[in-house]
């Protein structure tokens, strides 16, 4: 096996170039979204009996994954209280009104209602924060119903644990967690522009990844990792049932009819990939099989010419060496 023109360490320097969001935006948008948790605690300190309970950062830069392109943020907001509504479109509306209320500095065009989430928008750094409602009644562990993303329904879930899940993995393989996945997503972003009704959500790609990583997968050479991930999309066609113990015994489990499932490791009745049909499902591994065999092909090609071309039909031109 050749790796003489692209190798780990070409990987690495891609990843940092083209891949990573810049840690000073990283720290930038943290920052942000700090701020605005902040201030949401000391309003609620002075109005204890405010219904906006705490604020949390989610999503790919709280868990560290976030890719170059990132143009927003995504933060959980708990509300508590008997009074919430439950149907979704009152219930943002109920989150907007409360978020002025808190954040009376906001004009009224900066915090504005979306189909699932609330958008604040920063004027001065021309960041958007999408504010998940999550209706909580107190849970110690920060459980609490949260508004899907993916269908509007409520999903029971935890914020705080979530990132806990995360986190674990991450000192598992310092650093290479956090980097494989992000080479992943970005690949799959790539898939998603290419490819009409491609569908590979990022949580997905994460808890695949930390399943390889809890079987042992020495994250620390990427060719090799991404290799190693694409491979077992391939073999196993996504049929084998993915799913953790970190926070629920297996005996909790619950019983799935999807064709593909991957479970949540905060919620054992939920079923992360339960809306992918077996189509969507097929362009998935269809798409991994040519990802593998262009690493193949890179690792054993004889040129830097034939090696690049192999790499570029994996991460497309922007790929360089």
């Amino acid at each position: 096996m050749s790796r003489e023109h692209v190798n780990h360490r070409e990987i690495a320097a891609f990843a940092q170039d083209k891949v990573n969001l810049p840690k000073d935006k990283a720290d930038e948008y943290r920052a942000q979204a700090r701020r605005l948790r902040e201030r949401l605690e000391s309003y609620v300190s002075d109005h204890p009996d405010f219904t906006l309970k705490r604020m949390q950062l989610s999503g790919s830069l709280a868990k560290g994954t976030a890719l170059r392109s990132l143009n927003d943020i995504d933060v959980a907001c708990y509300i508590s209280g008997a009074d919430a509504p439950h149907k979704v479109s009152e219930l943002l509306s109920y989150l907007a009104e409360r978020l002025r209320k808190a954040f009376p500095n906001f004009t009224a065009d900066q915090v504005t209602p979306q189909t699932y989430s609330v958008t604040v928008s920063f004027r001065g750094t021309g960041l958007d924060v999408d504010i998940v409602p999550i209706l909580y009644d107190g849970d110690p562990s920060w459980y609490g119903n949260l508004v899907s993303q993916d269908d509007g329904s409520f999903l029971k879930t935890s914020i705080p644990l979530h990132l806990d899940f995360c986190s674990k993995r991450k000192k598992a393989q310092e650093k290479h967690f956090s980097q494989v996945v992000r080479l992943i997503k970005f690949w799959a972003r790539r898939m998603k522009a290419e490819q009409d009704g491609f569908r590979f959500k990022s949580f997905m790609i994460e808890l695949i990844m930390a399943k390889l990583c809890d079987q042992g997968l020495d994250l620390s050479d990427y060719p090799d990792a991404l290799q190693h991930f694409f491979t077992y999309i391939a073999t196993s066609g996504l049929r084998e049932k993915i799913s953790f113990t970190d926070y629920y015994p297996a005996s909790k489990l619950g019983s799935f009819s999807e064709p593909m499932q991957i479970i949540d490791p905060v919620n054992e009745i939920n079923n992360v990939s339960r809306l992918y049909t077996s189509a969507n499902i097929a362009a998935i591994v269809e798409a991994a099989l040519e990802a593998g065999d262009a690493i193949d092909s890179a690792l054993y090609a004889p040129t830097k010419q034939e090696t690049l071309y192999y790499w570029q039909k994996v991460f497309g031109p922007s790929f360089q060496v």
